[in-house]
Formats: C-alpha cells, sequence, structure tokens
C-alpha cells in the first residue's frame, strides 16, 4: 500500500527497505558496466586517467595555484582541483540521471505495491559507488604523491560528505519526480552541472569570488562541501564549523523537499506515463 506522505520518517522508511534498495542499487551498478570489456574495472581507471589528464593540464601546462599553501605544488593543484571534480561529478551525474528514472520504467510504476522511491535511491547508490572508488584514488594520490593526509583529514571527511549525500539524495527525488511532468528537463540539466560546476570554485579559488557574486554563491552548499573537502584531505588546514554546519542545514533541508515532493505526485505517475 502507498504511503500517506508526511506520516513516515524517510529514514525509518528506508531502512525498512534496504534489502530492496541494496538490490537494485547493485543491478544498477551491474547494468552500467555490463558489455564492456573491463566492466566494472572502470569504475576506478575512469578517475584515474581523470586524475593523469587534470595533473598534466592544469597543473604542469597552466601551472593552476589555489593560492591557499604558502609552497603549493603543482601536485597540491591537481588533487585539490581532483577532489572538487570528483564531488562536482557525484551532482552532475545526479542532476543528469534523476529526471528520467522513472520514465524509464514505466513497468514498476504501474504495479501499486511497488515503493517507486527506491529507484531514485537505487541509482543514486550506483552514482555513490563510483564516489568511494574516486575518493579512494584521490586518497592514495593525496598519500603517495602529495602531502599525506591527516587522521584528523579522513576522520572529518565521512562528516562533510553526509550531508551532500543528503542533498543528492533529494535532488535525486525531487527531479525524478518533476521529469515526469516536464520532459525538458533531460535537457536542461547537462547546460545546469555546467553552471553547478563553475558556481562550486571547483577550477578556482573561493578567494577570487567577487564580493558582488560572493553574496550568491556563498548559498551554494556544493562551494562548501568542496572548500571543506580541500581543507581536510589536501590543505590540512582548520575547517570553517558553520559553512559545515550550513551543509547539514541545506542537506537536510532539500532532503525532505524532495522526498515530500515525490510522494505528493506519485499517485499521478501512472496516470501520465
Amino acid at each position: 500500500m502507498m504511503s500517506v506522505p508526511g506520516h513516515t520518517s524517510p529514514f525509518a522508511d528506508l531502512a525498512r527497505k534496504r534489502d530492496l534498495w541494496w538490490q537494485f542499487t547493485v543491478r544498477t551498478v551491474e547494468v552500467r558496466h555490463r558489455g564492456s570489456y573491463l566492466g566494472i574495472l572502470w569504475a576506478g581507471l575512469t578517475p584515474l586517467l581523470m586524475l593523469g589528464l587534470y595533473y598534466v593540464v592544469f597543473g604542469k601546462i597552466f601551472n593552476g595555484s589555489f593560492g591557499v599553501l604558502p609552497d603549493e605544488t603543482r601536485t597540491d593543484y591537481a588533487l585539490a582541483f581532483f577532489l572538487g571534480l570528483i564531488l562536482h561529478q557525484l551532482t552532475a551525474e545526479t542532476l543528469s540521471i534523476a529526471p528520467g528514472i522513472i520514465l524509464a520504467n514505466p513497468n514498476l510504476v504501474k504495479k501499486v505495491v511497488f515503493p517507486l522511491e527506491i529507484l531514485p535511491i537505487a541509482q543514486l547508490g550506483a552514482t555513490w559507488f563510483n564516489l568511494v572508488i574516486s575518493l579512494t584514488l584521490m586518497i592514495l594520490g593525496a598519500v603517495f604523491l602529495g602531502r599525506g593526509v591527516s587522521v584528523e583529514g579522513l576522520l572529518w571527511l565521512p562528516l562533510i560528505l553526509f550531508p551532500l549525500l543528503l542533498l543528492t539524495a533529494g535532488i535525486c527525488w525531487l527531479f525524478a519526480a518533476l521529469g515526469v511532468f516536464f520532459r525538458d528537463l533531460g535537457q536542461i540539466m547537462p547546460f545546469f552541472a555546467q553552471i553547478v560546476l563553475y558556481a562550486s570554485a571547483v577550477v578556482y579559488p573561493i578567494a577570487k569570488i567577487p564580493e558582488d557574486l560572493w553574496v550568491i554563491l556563498k548559498w551554494n552548499p556544493l562551494l562548501h562541501s568542496v572548500e571543506l573537502a580541500r581543507d581536510a584531505i589536501v590543505w590540512d588546514t582548520p575547517l570553517n564549523l558553520n559553512h559545515l554546519g550550513y551543509t547539514y542545514i541545506a542537506g537536510i533541508a532539500v532532503f525532505f523537499l524532495g522526498r515530500w515532493t515525490f510522494q505528493r505526485l506519485q499517485s499521478a505517475f501512472a496516470d501520465v506515463i
């Protein structure tokens, strides 16, 4: 039976359906790499190739610098750039896949007893899987090529990433629901992902943001997640706890907004599809 919006905690509801979520997540990971010669190895090979590319292009050729450390090296810049790109890629992929998730499963939409809210989270679970692999490679790069990673920084990382995971879950639910009614969303999202890239200080230092733009960009939670992760893993500098608190507020708010929107609209999915 379909749950009534607002009557069940989303965390408790997902915990009860964790086995189903896990099955669909594993299936999604397998489907993404099915048919390729290297299969799931691409999940690690792709970010590794990206790290090498950005090290050569931005670290060596463009002599990029974030200007955080007085003795910043090309390797420091490449690792910081790559870390920001990993977190942006999580958000960009969420925006890209969300609008078409329900539309791609019309057979499940017709089944009233199937918990449709699992579909966006299962797709997101596959994206989180790639995030873990990319972050692992990035940390190994920092250990063997950069300045190393402190134990304190590693302990902070899950606390920095958790609100970003909540944020992407909310975004996925929100646009998965809206994508059923507004089919053009799938065409707009790649462009929107590019806007998010340049609005999140991935390719430039946050100190270079003009004051008039900072008034707007400071509300972007991904920007703060990127900076906090760099502080913990690359720069080994103290974290801004006010910014961390804001990412939690934004992440929780978007999580519940996305969940609420999905539950409110899902009863009309079958009629539209």
